[in-house]
């Protein structure tokens, strides 16, 4: 996702300790991990559902460790582990005591696992069941301890134990275990009441003796619940309950499809927080562990791609962001008047080993300004209330200004970025690890940068809000078309290379002016913006969908042909969920029909390999036919399970424009995912449901009363 944090998936840095302190810090590897998350608060845990000390597994609320350890043992041996799973709040774990019950290879005794993230608390239950023949006798150890660490250091690869976190004070209450931290205190309570209770060194042992007859079970639950107990930045409770996705269903010919939608949605609802500022709106965090809070660019994009299933999430993201809407000069936040910011996080953010740090508010970005713009254009045409949208007029003219000036720092009128504080994002794209942005043989490119993508998403805005001003009979409507067409011009005059792979868009401008010229994926966010002649236009979908960018588990963020290809680096040949779903929605809105049939059917190919929970990032080269997975990869993360909607919409060939009285639907023929239909999608306040078959011919009911439904360009 998105801030990447220097994106250093095995940082170089040395450690400060000593020279002799041993290797340096690596950030942590989550692929092998169990991750649910509500709202504020993620799990992070083995497959066996241990969390294991000294490691970056734990429980996480606001960004700190408050359960570092939790571990299961039964007369002394951990579990065998047998099979795991988790979706949104929940986790399950089927475990086998082989030590306990009949000798031989069949397994007898049973633990059954579950973790479920109430709003506050982490419930826990162990089941041990017994099929064994004779009584199963058997004490029962949890190990708990929290260690307090901040997620930035956790992630920079420290590790933390209570006995050196003064901040941590652990001590029993009865049978109730108290830990106090700098910003939390937790309560941990057990039921049944455990047979002892001990605190030795930071560490707590809770022991509980379990009797089994055969054919029966015994449980014992853990619930620990985490109150603040001092106030953020950003004190952002679970928001899952402010949507309404209930109704949503989805029904096709191909299986994998439904699944997707299904575990994408319950992850991304449990993603959504409300706004402390004003609790009835809401907004996706990016993902889970790293960026649990509040991302411009990355809000965003969720909010948007899940604008056809209502526009609660658009609504509440586009205020919660205008509510923190730049309103100064500050080089050291890099906030400006009107700029969207970046991200915000609950204290200061440092990241020790690659020398980022943070203020709590962060605006370096270029181009979640004209991204929101775009949003409150979309979110009008799909049904967002008229009065909710001109209460944010006043936030749309701060952005264009920005766009039109402060964003536009030199002559050549084209927006760019450039970190003056040192210790802020090097990139400020979406892009934004310090090696993205390179030339075709591989060296990366000099500073100041204008992307390719930021000019077209501006320009895109500007048309947008010169539309959406028009139609509200507001002034300013001409000047933003006009600024619009310019930026378009040069973007046209600017951006075109030619190299070995033939005529494409540049990535960027780099500091001299020079077009960037690598094959990266960058072009296809510039699909669907209003900018590339239909000429251009073919030229990109050929380069997007052409053996160097396209292979069977998505777009690649950097062709394999350049200098510095890395099919499993970050920026540099991975392939992001979010990347190819942008590239698809933008391949149908320019009406390549077959080509973003091709990276839809992809992304549900990689989907199904992930367990229909897409992670943040992965290779596309197969492993046995199966992608492989960027091992410190964000899972879940929103504008990758958002990329659901992006299948709908791009299967059913979705387009609204309620205020115009407009509803299109026009699917992909062939249908990529075969006979389709969706329940659920929302226009206003009205419900639609639209069902293709498979020779995609479309059906639509529950549409408003006086909207046309055009069905394949013709009304129904």
């Amino acid at each position: 996702m998105s801030d990447h944090e220097a994106a250093d998936a095995d940082t170089t840095a040395t450690t400060t300790d000593s020279p002799t302190a041993g290797p340096p810090p690596r950030q942590p590897w989550l692929h092998q991990l169990n991750v649910c998350v509500n709202g504020n608060a993620t799990a992070l845990s083995s497959t066996g559902g241990d969390i294991e000390p000294g490691t970056a597994q734990g429980l996480y609320v606001d960004d700190v460790r408050v359960l570092s350890e939790a571990t299961v043992r039964l007369d002394g041996e951990a579990p065998a582990f047998v099979a795991e799973g988790a979706s949104g709040p929940r986790a399950e774990f089927v475990l086998s005591a082989r030590n306990l019950g009949n000798p031989g290879p069949d397994p007898t005794v049973e633990i059954h696992r579950t973790r479920l993230l109430e709003d506050g608390a982490m419930v826990e239950r162990v089941v041990l069941t017994s099929r064994a023949a004779d009584t199963v006798r058997a004490r029962l150890v949890l190990e708990l301890a929290g260690d307090g660490a901040a997620i930035g250091s956790v992630k920079a690869g420290h590790v933390v134990h209570p006995e050196v976190a003064p901040q941590v004070v652990t001590a029993p209450d009865g049978d109730v275990l108290v830990t106090t931290f700098e910003r939390h205190t937790t309560r941990t309570t057990f039921d049944p009441a455990p047979d002892a209770l001990l605190v030795r060194g930071g560490r707590a042992v809770v022991e509980v003796d379990l009797v089994v007859e055969p054919g029966e079970s015994a449980a014992t639950t853990m619930r620990v619940e985490a109150t603040r107990t001092s106030a953020s930045v950003l004190d952002a409770d679970p928001g899952r309950a402010a949507v309404a996705w209930d109704g949503v269903r989805v029904v096709a010919d191909d299986p994998r499809l439904a699944p997707v939608v299904d575990h994408s949605m319950d992850d991304l609802r449990h993603l959504l927080l409300r706004d402390p500022d004003d609790r009835a709106d809401v907004f996706a965090a990016a993902g889970t562990p790293w960026y649990l809070t509040l991302f411009g660019r990355d809000s965003i994009w969720a909010a948007r791609m899940m604008l056809p299933f209502g526009t609660d999430l658009a609504a509440g993201t586009l205020r919660v962001l205008a509510r923190r809407q730049g309103t100064r000069d500050d080089p050291r936040s890099a906030e400006a008047p009107g700029k969207i910011p970046h991200e915000l996080r609950r204290t200061a953010y440092l990241d020790p080993e690659s020398g980022l740090a943070l203020p709590p508010v962060y605006y370096g970005t270029v181009d979640a300004t004209a991204l929101w713009v775009t949003l409150l254009a979309e979110a009008w045409q799909w049904g967002m209330p008229q009065d909710e949208v001109r209460a944010l007029l006043p936030n749309l003219r701060a952005a264009v200004q920005w766009l039109t000036t402060t964003g536009q720092p030199d002559e050549d009128g084209l927006l760019k970025y450039l970190d003056t504080s040192g210790t802020g994002l090097a990139n400020q794209g979406w892009k934004d690890s310090g090696d993205s942005i390179r030339w075709r043989d591989g060296h990366v490119a000099d500073g100041p940068i204008a992307l390719v993508e930021a000019q077209a998403y501006a320009i895109e805005a500007l048309n947008g809000a010169g539309r959406l001003l028009r139609a509200l009979g507001e002034e300013g409507a001409d000047e933003a078309e006009k600024e619009a067409e310019g930026l378009r011009t040069r973007l046209s005059e600017r951006y075109w290379v030619q190299t070995d792979a033939g005529r494409h868009l540049a990535i960027a401008l780099d500091g001299h002016g020079a077009a960037v010229d690598g094959l990266a994926s960058n072009m296809g966010h510039v699909l669907g913006t209003g900018v590339l002649t239909p000429a251009e236009s073919d030229s990109v979908a050929a380069q997007l969908t052409g053996d160097e960018l396209l292979d069977e588990f998505g777009v690649r963020t950097l062709g394999s042909g350049n200098g510095g290809f890395n099919p499993i680096g970050y920026h540099t040949g991975s392939i992001w969920t979010h990347d190819s779903a942008i590239v698809a929605l933008g391949l149908a809105r320019e009406g390549h029909r077959a080509e973003s049939a091709a990276v839809a059917t992809a992304l549900v190919a990689s989907a199904e390999a992930f367990d229909y929970r897409w992670p943040e990032l992965y290779s596309g080269l197969p492993m046995m036919g199966r992608p492989s997975p960027y091992p410190a990869s964000c899972r879940p993360q929103a504008w990758s399970a958002a990329s659901a909607g992006a299948l709908v919409t791009v299967a059913l060939g979705l387009r609204a424009d309620l205020p115009a009285g407009v509803l299109e639907v026009d699917p992909v023929v062939p249908p990529p995912f075969g006979a389709l239909r969706v329940e659920g999608l929302r226009l206003g306040d009205a419900t639609v449901t639209v069902s293709v078959d498979r020779d995609g011919h479309a059906e639509v009911t529950g549409a408003p009363e006086g909207v046309e439904v055009r069905l394949g360009g013709t009304s129904a």
